[in-house]
Order: C-alpha cells, then sequence, then structure tokens
C-alpha cells in the first residue's frame, strides 16, 4: 500500500503559512479591523432592531480582504514578495487596490462610526486637517499613483527592499493610501458627488497604463536587488520585470474600471429610492 500524503501536504501548508519574517503589527491590525466591524454590526442590531441586518456577503467580503493582507503581509508568500519582482507587484496590487477595495465595500460609514471606541472620535477630530489634506480631490489621486511610481523608482526601491525598516514603511502606507483612496471614491453620501468620485478613478487609470507599459517594454532589467539578492525562482530577470508590469498594468487599470461601475450602481440605487420615496409637497 502507497503511504499517505496528507502528513506532507499538511506540513507543506504550514510551512506556507507561517511568517517569513515575523510582523505582529499586521496581524494586530486584522484582528482590529475585524473588531471593530463585529462590533459596529452588533451595535447597530441594538440601536435599531429594525434597520435591516447586515448580510452575509459584507461579512464574506471583509473576511477575503483581511485574509488577502495577512497572507501576503504574514506567510511565506512575503518570501516571495522579497525575492522576486512580479510577487511584489502582486502584493502591493493586494495592499493598495485589492483588500482596501473589499474593506471599504463591506463596512459602510455607519458601522464604522458604531464599531469605533468613544476615544477615536477624538482622535479623529485631531486628525481631521491631515486627513482633509490626504483625501483633497486634486491630492489623493496623485498620491494614490505617485507612492506606485516613489516606491518603483530603481534607487528607491533597491535601498527599500535590503531594508527592513522601508520594506515594511513602503508596505504600510501603500495599504494606507489605498484605504484612503478607495473610502473616498466608493462610498457614497461622503464628500464628493458620484460625478467627482468617478473623474478620480478615471483619472488614476492612465498614469497607472504608463509605469506598467515602461516596466513591460523596458529593453533593461531596471530592478538589480534581486540579483544581488538572488531570485527565489530560476525566471529570467526581464521575464520577471514584464510579468511585474502587466500586473502593475491590467489589474490595476480594471480595479478602476470595477469601481466606476460600483459609484454608477451607487447612483442609479439612489435615483431609484428616490422615485420610490418622492420628498412630501410642501403645506402651503
Amino acid at each position: 500500500m502507497p503511504e499517505s500524503t496528507e502528513p506532507s501536504i499538511l506540513a507543506t501548508a504550514l510551512h506556507w503559512l507561517a511568517p517569513w519574517e515575523f510582523e505582529p503589527l499586521w496581524g494586530l491590525a486584522c484582528l482590529a479591523a475585524l473588531g471593530i466591524y463585529w462590533r459596529g454590526v452588533r451595535h447597530l442590531r441594538t440601536l435599531d432592531p429594525g434597520a435591516p441586518p447586515t448580510g452575509w456577503p459584507r461579512h464574506a467580503t471583509l473576511l477575503i480582504g483581511l485574509t488577502l493582507i495577512y497572507v501576503v503581509s504574514q506567510t511565506r508568500y512575503d518570501y516571495l514578495a522579497q525575492y522576486m519582482f512580479f510577487p511584489h507587484r502582486a502584493q502591493h496590487l493586494v495592499l493598495h487596490h485589492a483588500a482596501p477595495f473589499l474593506l471599504v465595500l463591506a463596512t459602510p460609514p455607519r458601522v464604522l462610526a458604531a464599531g469605533l471606541p468613544a476615544w477615536a472620535s477624538s482622535t479623529h477630530r485631531l486628525a481631521r486637517p491631515l486627513l482633509d489634506l490626504l483625501q483633497h480631490p486634486l491630492v489623493a489621486p496623485l498620491l494614490f499613483v505617485g507612492l506606485i511610481a516613489f516606491w518603483l523608482t530603481p534607487s528607491v526601491h533597491f535601498d527599500a527592499m535590503l531594508s527592513r525598516r522601508l520594506y515594511q514603511l513602503m508596505n504600510w502606507s501603500m495599504l494606507l493610501d489605498g484605504l484612503l483612496f478607495w473610502w473616498l471614491v466608493l462610498t457614497p453620501h461622503g464628500r464628493l458627488g458620484p460625478g467627482r468620485r468617478i473623474l478620480l478613478l478615471l483619472a488614476v487609470i492612465a498614469p497607472q497604463i504608463l509605469i506598467g507599459a515602461y516596466l513591460t517594454f523596458s529593453p533593461t532589467v531596471l530592478f538589480d536587488v534581486y540579483e544581488v539578492c538572488g531570485r527565489a525562482w530560476p525566471l529570467a530577470p526581464l521575464v520577471d520585470q514584464q510579468i511585474g508590469g502587466l500586473i502593475t498594468w491590467i489589474p490595476a487599470t480594471m480595479m478602476s474600471v470595477l469601481g466606476t461601475l460600483i459609484v454608477l450602481r451607487q447612483l442609479r440605487r439612489g435615483d431609484s429610492q428616490g422615485r420610490r420615496h418622492p420628498s412630501s409637497p410642501a403645506h402651503p
């Protein structure tokens, strides 16, 4: 009888799920986000029992987003992201685009407000000027694309991949900026109307295409740090860079297109609700 392969499969799974470089802040942040969400959902049920419940699609969306963050930051995948260019670009696609996108969709403002502790409101008031600046309609898209370009500057990228402190700063900056941008453009009834939110989503498409195309079609290897440290897989450096460029180009662009469709759906839903519940005429 052939020996069972289950132990080896389990060992392989545990190997890949174990942290490459343990950074407890990532795990604590995921747990805190999950706690705030569930606290908000429970408080809303208590405060307004007649309100429609937060359905399982939102729960699943939040869990998928947090799981993606944990996988790319605290599992063996982080090793690949440090020793191959295209896994690194996939890591930033998750941290800057996919995971924040999912977290914002899963957590409406009323759930977030109900889930935050009391001291967070005073902290928010102190940080409000900085948030207003970072989410200004002119600053937000520049920062969103500018951070991608900054960390992909060859000299900056070289230093970031060789310094644990800079590497963590790079990843955290991508996640936090992604949360700020997607919250600004995907949250209905926020500081911007649907038209301006769609303009911001469209504004970041062309620069991302240019960055991705430059990486994809460059005839030379731009990031020699992966040669210095050694690559995780025996993949040709230029092919590695081309795949990374395509990841920067196509999926990131499609996220903006998907965001635009969601804003249009929000607008259509708001119009239909307005037709079902027209304002009462003023009495003479």
